[in-house]
């Protein structure tokens, strides 16, 4: 994998994405800003791209001195993926992207007090009070017989908070607007100034089911600041691990997508299995959600021969039974009939937004970082990568079953060639103010994690982009021209996360 770093004036920032834009080859991935006033006196915006046929990722890091006017050129009119991304620069830091078509604040709800930019390292929490409430501007949707249906923030289920509001011209959806954002942590701040084994428990507590990608990517960008060598046989044990998150959630989100239609038997089996999985979890690592495994410089805990068998034999059944639920759906035609060209997103949809994981491979665009920037063990073993070109809900579905295949495989690999070796490396020390990335594939997509190192292997800046980040826009694209009963359906189909945003 090759990695570069750029450095410019902020005035030159869209200049540079375009040269990287050209033809389509880069793609952004994530886009940020560090308050780097202690060290150099500026501000900075990071602009993260990657191209898959290069195998390269480049990084543009725009300078905003202090003295300056604080605001660069909005990259969102050259591409849509930067939108979200501006916005919460704006919210955070208040530098102001000029050009960009619609500031709303993202992260920052109605009532935060004007003028305080919580990731500014001079922002006093101690000295916060509430401001005034200020309206919230949802853009309408005009016309005879148009009316809109609020949906939330709070639902019915036990989930987090999420505001939707439907356009409808009669049964038809015309625009969805999301609102989101509602129960923010402010984790990237709190972490600020943390040693890197304490943040560590922060960052597996990002989100539930990505615990394993959340960890691993902070580890490993720990792990190339400090120049950390991982023991082989941890790498295998990291590869476990991530390959059972992936397992059981692929699991669980296919009985889940049977719920939106209420599909009771699929919904059933799907639940009945990932609950076995993650009962598997818990005898192997005391924690349902694999906390507590993956740690700075290796693995804490090592593979038994009984747990080799306890996998194997688990996992044997789970192909099966898998085998059976997935061709009890593809024989339902009134299950077909709900799925298919239900929820369409359109390949260039995917690459506009730069959307990942399962969703983008549902649309035709064959992306995985497994694969294709390898990271652990992945790059001495072999797996398929499933791609429909479809987009719909029934695309989105069979990628997921067919990746939950791939997984089995592929830990039943990682098992028979499982080498010897001791499970952790001391962590070296790391200079002040140097910086790395990781990427992993999590079960919903890539998850990026960047790392500027503090004084005395402390946290000066965390960013996170979790693969919920660029999907949910997604959503809103997929939904107009359905009906709000399928809504539900075509929301389980992505499988988003709340508590990824609220980072």
């Amino acid at each position: 994998m090759i990695e570069t770093l750029q450095v410019i004036p902020a005035a030159t920032l869209r200049a540079a994405a375009t040269v990287l834009r050209h033809g389509g080859r880069y793609q952004l991935t994530a886009m940020f800003a560090n308050d780097e006033r202690v060290i150099n006196g500026n501000f900075a915006i990071y602009a993260i791209f990657f191209s898959k046929e290069d195998a390269a990722y480049k990084t543009i890091k725009a300078i905003i001195k202090q003295d300056e006017p604080l605001e660069f050129p909005s990259l969102t009119p050259l591409m849509a993926a930067a939108a979200w991304y501006e916005r919460e620069i704006h919210d955070l830091f208040g530098l102001t992207p000029v050009g960009h078509p619609d500031l709303r604040p993202l992260v920052l709800h109605e009532n935060w007090p004007q003028g305080r930019y919580p990731l500014r390292k001079d922002f006093n929490p101690a000295s916060l009070e509430s401001g005034e409430r200020t309206q919230y501007l949802v853009p309408p949707v005009q016309g005879e017989g148009v009316f809109e249906v609020p949906v939330g923030p709070i639902h019915a289920g036990i989930i987090e908070p999420g505001h939707f509001r439907f356009s409808q011209a009669g049964e038809n959806i015309i625009n969805l607007e999301a609102k989101l954002f509602f129960t923010h942590r402010g984790i990237e701040k709190s972490v600020e100034g943390l040693s890197f084994s304490k943040a560590l428990l922060q960052t597996e507590r990002i989100c539930g089911v990505c615990s394993v990608a959340n960890t691993l990517s902070y580890v490993q960008a720990v792990e190339r600041l400090a120049g950390t060598e991982v023991p082989v046989r941890a790498e295998y044990v990291r590869v476990l691990a991530a390959e059972l998150e992936r397992l059981y959630n692929h699991v669980g989100d296919i009985g889940n997508l049977c719920a939106g239609l209420g599909f009771a038997p699929g919904t059933s089996n799907g639940s009945r299995l990932k609950e076995q999985l993650m009962r598997l979890n818990e005898r192997l690592t005391g924690n349902r959600f694999l906390r507590g495994w993956i740690t700075l410089g290796g693995v804490t805990m090592d593979i038994t021969r009984e747990m080799v068998q306890d996998i194997s034999q688990l996992l044997a059944g789970i192909m099966s039974e898998l085998g059976e639920l997935t061709g009890l759906l593809r024989d339902n035609d009134a299950f077909l009939d709900r799925v298919n060209t239900t929820g369409i997103l359109p390949e260039q949809a995917v690459l506009d937004l730069g959307v990942v994981g399962v969703a983008a491979r549902a649309s035709g665009v064959d992306v995985d970082v497994r694969r294709d920037f390898p990271y652990a063990a992945y790059s001495r073993l072999t797996f398929d990568v499933p791609v429909y070109t479809k987009g719909d809900v029934a695309a989105r579905l069979w990628v997921r079953a067919d990746e939950a295949v791939e997984s089995i495989k592929l830990i039943g690999q990682l098992l028979a060639g499982l080498p010897s070796g001791k499970l952790t490396s001391k962590l070296g020390s790391v200079e002040p103010y140097q910086a790395a990335f990781s990427v992993t594939e999590s079960p919903r997509g890539s998850n990026l994690h960047w790392l500027m190192a503090g004084e005395n292997n402390t946290i000066y800046r965390y960013f996170v982009r979790s693969a919920s980040y660029p999907n949910w826009p997604a959503l809103t694209v997929a939904v107009p021209g359905n009906i709000i009963p399928d809504f539900p359906l075509i929301n389980k189909s992505f499988e988003l996360c709340y508590a990824c945003l609220d980072r």
